[in-house]
């Protein structure tokens, strides 16, 4: 067994049959997530040996995208402080920091959570790498897609929409309406923070009933990363610590979001997370 993946091999591909049966209508069309501490049913749709259980990592593990051309990674420390946040919300146990994996790569497939970022335009992947990206999110995976500059159509973001062209030609992106479960699936998400504050739509890219693409572009990783002496990096304009607060509060929700889908869509009271939020 894979020691690289958050998640089990079963576990990836119990959340791919899962959300194929969505798909085709057939019953039984539930996201499953064996890694939620939120679900006791969840964990036994797939359950696993005790040898399974000792060689099992128990942590949430991202991978964030490499792409040739432009800057796929601007800020070194960003995903580790995004993680950390997680840890210290949640009772998910996470990885160090995320994985730096190949867009090309079948790695992908390790990786049930991955995050691209970037500022400016790239190299579109080949043929092979847009049907695995479509595969992985078209069976369970989860892609967070994160704008250093928000520029509409250009730069990053206009490579974005291309490379999302690509991968779901039949469909676009479109404006998350704020009763999305991803806006309540831990915090009552009020606002879209960031390091800058270009826009308070996040955009989405549907699969029947899951959003397996969810693009921001306020830059979350300008406001997640921290310097060599542990401060922030940047200021957070033009609305400071609260715009940075609520940059780590979408990161919160948009990891249980991934693991959970639809699930807690009305569940914002469950006793698990109001205890969690009462700890501050």
């Amino acid at each position: 067994m894979s020691r690289k993946s958050s998640l089990s091999r079963r576990a990836f591909i119990g959340r791919s049959m899962m959300a194929a049966s969505a798909l085709l209508g057939l019953p039984g069309g539930v996201r499953a997530q064996s890694s939620s501490p939120l679900s006791e049913w969840q964990k036994n749709l797939f359950p696993r040996s005790s040898e399974e259980e000792k060689t099992l990592l128990p942590d949430f593990t991202p991978a964030q995208l490499r792409y040739s051309g432009g800057r796929w990674r601007e800020y070194s420390t960003a995903m580790a402080s995004f993680l950390a946040e997680v840890r210290k919300r949640t009772s998910i146990e996470t990885a160090g920091d995320a994985r730096a994996v190949d867009i090309s790569s079948p790695e992908i497939f390790e990786y049930p959570f991955l995050y691209m970022s970037g500022r400016y335009e790239f190299e579109m992947p080949g043929a092979k790498a847009i049907e695995n990206l479509r595969r992985h999110l078209t069976y369970g995976g989860f892609l967070l897609i994160d704008d250093g500059l928000g520029l509409e159509g250009e730069a990053f973001g206009g490579a974005v929409k291309e490379l999302m062209r690509l991968v779901f030609p039949r469909t676009s992106f479109e404006a998350l309406q704020r009763e999305h479960a991803v806006f309540k699936s831990y915090y009552l998400i009020r606002s879209i923070g960031g390091r800058q504050a270009i826009s308070q739509d996040l955009q989405g890219i549907h699969v029947g009933m899951f959003t397996p693409v969810i693009f921001c572009r306020n830059d979350l990783g300008g406001a997640w990363a921290r310097g060599p002496g542990g401060g922030w990096l940047e200021e957070c304009t033009p609305g400071g610590e609260t715009q940075r607060l609520a940059a780590f509060q979408l990161a919160v929700n948009i990891s249980l979001y991934a693991m959970t889908g639809n699930y807690k869509q009305d569940l914002i009271h469950h006793p698990f997370i109001q205890r969690r939020l009462n700890q501050g």
